[in-house]
């Protein structure tokens, strides 16, 4: 059966703020990149067509998106990862799905996820933690956790309603206790960008770990392991370190990323 992707885009990014006050959390770039377009680039070799959903600076997020996907727009709440799915039940038209978070950076590619799913059992990538530490769940009697991507088979996705849930709540947490799901380990590089020390991370595994710095943006300053985003600046009497520059000239905003704070 066919697949299609869906990108998961609509969340507010409190842990950002006030990153997230300018933007969507799916468009904050990691290397110059909105993590969207990082999303979408993950799941497009394997679908034959896209959807994004979006609920904070919804309005923004579906600009920069355009054409490339079918956006889905949900107000006045956001319907959490299955609510997401039920609304686009119409639109996936009996399609499985290849479902992916925006704000996961994933480097590499969804390949040993997607090939030859036979659309009867879920899969979830996970990467494998501590013996000891508390995981989303156990493989091979090791906690594991989920990181951001996955395919769901059309007879379980059709069976989701378009009101705020969760996947886990509604569809693996039942799954799981009846060992009907498939968890494939990854051991490629697997960041959650919802903290600022994530988020500069991802941009610091990115670049090789030198500073990035957006087009438009001026640096008379120094800058250490730092992200700045498009047009953003950096004074000349300025020495930052571990931090995210956003903003203007006129309204610059710093936010400390790391163990380091901006001096």
């Amino acid at each position: 059966m066919a697949l299609a992707g869906v990108v998961l885009a609509a969340g507010s990014g409190t842990r950002l703020r006030p990153l997230t006050d300018l933007r969507p959390k799916a468009m904050c770039p990691v290397d110059g990149v909105p993590l969207v377009d990082l999303a979408m680039a993950r799941v497009a070799p394997h679908v034959e067509r896209v959807a994004v959903n979006a609920h904070h600076h919804a309005a923004q997020l579906a600009d920069h998106v355009g054409a490339r996907a079918h956006v889905s727009i949900e107000q006045p709440e956001a319907l959490g990862t299955a609510g997401a799915l039920g609304r686009l039940r119409e639109w996936l038209d009996g399609c499985d799905v290849l479902l992916t978070n925006a704000d996961a950076y994933l480097p590499g590619t969804l390949d040993d996820l997607a090939a030859g799913f036979d659309g009867q059992r879920c899969r979830l990538l996970v990467t494998e933690l501590s013996p000891g530490a508390r995981g989303d769940f156990t493989r091979a009697g090791r906690p594991v956790r989920y990181v951001g991507a996955c395919v769901l088979p059309w007879r379980l996705v059709a069976g989701l309603a378009a009101t705020p849930s969760g996947l886990y709540e509604v569809l693996w947490r039942g799954l799981v206790a009846a060992g009907r799901l498939d968890l494939f380990v990854t051991t490629g590089t697997v960041v959650d960008c919802g903290t600022p020390a994530d988020y500069l991370r991802a941009n610091l595994l990115a670049s090789g770990g030198r500073s990035v710095i957006g087009a438009g943006a001026v640096v008379d300053g120094v800058l250490e392991r730092c992200v700045v985003w498009d047009g953003a600046y950096v004074g000349s009497r300025e020495h930052l370190v571990d931090v995210v520059r956003a903003g203007d000239r006129g309204r610059p905003i710093t936010v400390a990323a790391g163990t380091s704070t901006a001096r």
